[in-house]
């Protein structure tokens, strides 16, 4: 154990607690903006907006699509690990690659070919093929811990291996699925790209449309605090819905393959039911704007394309590295220092992952205009907000790698005389440069498709693939849009390949985009 006289190092805690100001710039931009704004005034705000039925329409697709996408990804789970289709392997990478299609670029794909989607039907479509695979990686990796003993004894009573599946199986996973369904559900509510093309005025979408609307930034605040509140509701029903666990089994890893279950006639069913997700989740929108491309009549300029790219993969890099840098003394303080000062940096690092981008953008616009003019519509900013807004992704992973490493370690190298700041980066950090790497891929991921943020705080005159491809896409020019497209898909499908492989053994609600 770590000797006690040894108590958190200054240095890493001043970094915690600039992780922590950072995370909370939202928040306090919410109450500043409602203080200001007066009972009153947030009373005539939510009865103009027609709050209900705003609120009534966002929870209404959330649910539709974390239900959906419950159902589909516990079924892809269950046919990858416990039945016995055919190139499973194959089969979970395609389940998974989704992961590298921004919801908008193929809601613009659905829209260009069939305008008459453009509904709420067509947005919950759009965002259940987006969110399928985040319940997946949850069903799958609680699947995988399972004694599969229970089900090959049932099955040995005489009950189907459907029957065996719904009433035993399901239940024993149900931690998995509540947790995936609500991953999906906050996903749909921090949304706005999908729900934008479609449009369906939703919270994220009618927020934007308040603050471009009017210099009042009250009314664009006032609802980001209503869409905070429901996103709030949802993150406290996790453990609720999730309960306690108690299928496991005693021990790590599974200790023998599972029997798999035979299909019989429904196992070509299952791989034409599979074919069809992955054809429309993937296939479609890649097809689609190959299509368009293929057929000429682009107005991308090279060097604007070049800029865009070059920009995107920058300012990817940056995030990535500076999230990652900022974070992990905050992971290695919450793994090694508990106290009042590291759990409550990691609990508001991890509340600012309930917060949609556009509540994010707002409040980084505030503080831009109040705080820090100098950089204010410049990429130092930009930056700022990026990091706020995906802290959360790398601390899961780098806390969990810290944790895995033994104490004794550490104290073998001070038995040395070697001091600590030294045995952190000659012992401790080698560790976690494998969970560091995963998490600089998903972040700059993350980053690469940010919408909001780029939108309101990206310096005028500079652009990235995700707002050229907007702004391609605000004119209808399908053809404009389709190398933009296709790079943000080709800069997604590492990290998306990396989530396949790593997520199949564990998931944490954190690392997942």
């Amino acid at each position: 154990m770590q000797p006690r006289s040894l108590g958190a190092p200054r240095s890493a805690s001043v970094v915690a607690v600039g992780a922590t100001a950072l995370a909370v710039v939202p928040l306090v931009y919410l109450v500043v903006q409602a203080v200001q704004a007066g009972w009153n005034r947030v009373t005539e705000i939510l009865i103009s907006s027609d709050i209900a039925l705003l609120a009534l329409r966002s929870v209404g697709l959330a649910l539709t699509v974390g239900l959906l996408a419950g159902a589909i990804g516990t079924t892809t789970a269950w046919l990858v690990e416990r039945s016995d289709l055919p190139a499973p392997a194959m089969w979970h990478v395609l389940i998974v690659l989704p992961l590298a299609v921004p919801s908008y670029v193929a809601a613009y794909a659905w829209v260009s070919w069939w305008p008459g989607i453009a509904s709420i039907g067509g947005a919950a479509l759009v965002l259940t093929f987006t969110t399928v695979p985040l319940v997946h990686l949850y069903v799958t990796a609680v699947i995988r811990t399972l004694d599969p003993a229970h089900e090959e004894i049932a099955r040995s009573l005489g009950k189907r291996p459907g029957v065996v599946a719904l009433q035993l199986t399901v239940p024993q996973v149900r931690r998995g699925v509540a947790a995936g369904v609500l991953l999906a559900s906050l996903y749909v509510l921090a949304d706005f790209g999908a729900v934008a093309i479609m449009r369906v005025p939703v919270f994220t979408w009618v927020i934007l449309g308040a603050y471009r609307a009017s210099f009042d930034p009250s009314r664009a605040a006032v609802l980001a605090c209503a869409l905070v509140a429901v996103s709030l509701v949802f993150v406290l029903a996790e453990p609720l819905v999730r309960g306690r666990g108690d299928a496991g089994r005693v021990g790590r890893g599974v200790a023998r393959a599972p029997v798999r279950v035979p299909l019989g006639r429904g196992r070509w069913v299952a791989v034409a039911a599979l074919g069809l997700l992955a054809a429309a989740s993937v296939g479609f929108p890649v097809v689609t704007y190959l299509w368009w491309w293929s057929r000429g009549g682009s107005e991308v300029d090279l060097n604007e394309f070049v800029g865009a790219l070059v920009t995107t993969m920058v300012l990817g890099a940056t995030v990535a590295v500076a999230t990652v840098v900022v974070t992990l003394p905050v992971a290695w303080l919450v793994a090694r220092f508990r106290s009042v000062m590291s759990v409550g940096a990691e609990r508001a690092v991890m509340l600012a992952h309930s917060l949609p981008g556009i509540v994010v953008a707002l409040s980084f616009v505030y503080v831009g205009v109040r705080a820090l003019q100098p950089i204010y519509q410049r990429w130092p900013i930009v930056v700022l907000a990026e990091v706020a807004l995906t802290m959360s992704l790398a601390l899961g992973a780098l806390r969990a790698s810290f944790e895995q490493q033994p104490e004794v370690l550490t104290e073998v190298g001070r038995s040395t005389g070697r001091s600590r700041s030294t045995v952190f980066l000659r012992v401790t950090l080698p560790a976690v440069l494998p969970a560091a790497a995963v998490s600089i891929a998903v972040v700059a991921l993350t980053t690469a498709k940010e919408l909001p943020a780029l939108l309101l705080l990206r310096p005028a005159g500079t652009d990235t693939l995700a707002t050229r491809l907007w702004a391609w896409a605000g004119v209808s020019d399908d053809a404009s849009v389709a190398p933009y497209a296709l790079a943000l898909m080709a800069f997604s499908v590492v990290p998306a390949l990396v989530a396949a492989r790593w997520g199949r053994g564990t998931v944490d609600r954190r690392e997942v985009v």
